[in-house]
């Protein structure tokens, strides 16, 4: 977070204007905003390098799964709508948990790419192929 922030604020003042507080300029915003997420980012990490405790283990499982499935919602969005999308999405990110039954899995992602559609189709009348023959 503290890298992140400061990486976008460090870019900022060497691409945009920075102006004044009266005036200011487009670089202001990002500035003060990157700076404030690198000083939140630091104060977040610098009592957890202090602090005693167990070592982290990482669900690699569990994070693959899910950034697999932001990818395949993200390769499958255009070519096969909106519901398909969701559903592979959905079952992909499942897989990160074991307990789930492939009922559960099946009925979460029928529940999941519906109530997609009900918002961002019929709610918000998002321009989005909601299947692969309404492209």
């Amino acid at each position: 977070m503290a890298a992140v922030g400061a990486g976008a604020a460090l870019y900022a003042q060497a691409e945009y204007e920075l102006g004044e507080l009266r005036n200011m300029g487009p670089g202001f915003f990002p500035v003060v905003l990157g700076w404030l997420l690198a000083v939140l980012g630091m104060l977040i990490a610098l009592p957890a390098l202090v602090r005693r405790g167990e070592a982290v283990t990482l669900a690699w499982r569990a994070g693959l799964c899910v950034i697999g499935s932001i990818v395949v919602f993200g390769l499958l969005l255009k070519p096969a709508g909106l519901v398909l999308a969701t559903v592979a999405a959905v079952l992909v990110a499942s897989l990160a948990d074991a307990r789930f039954t492939w009922r559960t899995r099946l009925l979460a992602a029928a529940a999941i790419a519906a109530l997609a559609w009900l918002i961002f189709i019929a709610g918000l009348g998002m321009v989005l192929p909601s299947w692969p023959w309404s492209a």
